[in-house]
């Protein structure tokens, strides 16, 4: 079965011992559910880490009217933005640009502003370590609308952070770790 909300979801519910579903729109308590709290949960599970399969950079479209107060510009944040990690400037780098974010929009001094940041990518792009974090939290999250049972949901959200932690780990290994760039304590010493 090709990887899909629906499967996802399926999965989800077999670990919580329920049926799995078909479709999201079947008519079942299962289905009612996972229609629901899906999107949501993916999206905070998403934006919990900057997930290398769901990071990206792009260059904003700066907005024609400026932002009231503090900042000289304003730019338009990309349709599928979750989650800001970074915003750099003219100079070609990711990162170092001083911003702020309100509504759909990024504000800030910068002339032009390269943006990184995690966005939705389909359900086929989520590696298995991803999959197996969001099954687990779905079916922690889908435990007590379905079976009423504190205990079960508090046991699977146990779970669900473990392989939460564990996905982040397997992720953070497939890229550079960060190093200090600017640290002043170093700076001062000449």
């Amino acid at each position: 079965m090709p990887l899909s909300a629906v499967a996802l979801c399926s999965r989800a519910l077999i670990k919580l011992g329920a049926s799995p579903i078909a479709s999201l729109d079947e008519g079942t308590a299962e289905a009612e559910v996972a229609r629901t709290l899906y999107a949501p949960v993916r999206d905070a599970l998403l934006s919990g880490h900057p997930w290398t399969f769901a990071t990206a950079q792009a260059t904003l479209a700066r907005l024609s009217g400026p932002p009231v107060a503090d900042f000289s510009f304003a730019y338009q944040l990309p349709a599928d933005h979750l989650r800001t990690l970074s915003a750099g400037g003219p100079d070609g780098r990711g990162h170092g640009v001083a911003y702020r974010q309100a509504e759909d929009r990024l504000w800030t001094d910068a002339g032009a502003v390269t943006l990184t940041y995690i966005f939705r990518p389909d359900e086929s792009a989520f590696p298995p370590h991803f999959v197996e974090a969001l099954s687990a939290r779905l079916a922690a999250d889908f435990c007590l609308p379905l079976t009423e049972s504190t205990s079960r949901g508090q046991l699977l959200h146990g779970l669900a952070e473990e392989a939460f932690r564990a996905a982040r780990r397997i992720d953070s290994q497939q890229d550079t770790p960060p190093a200090f760039t600017d640290f002043p304590l170093v700076e001062v010493r000449g």
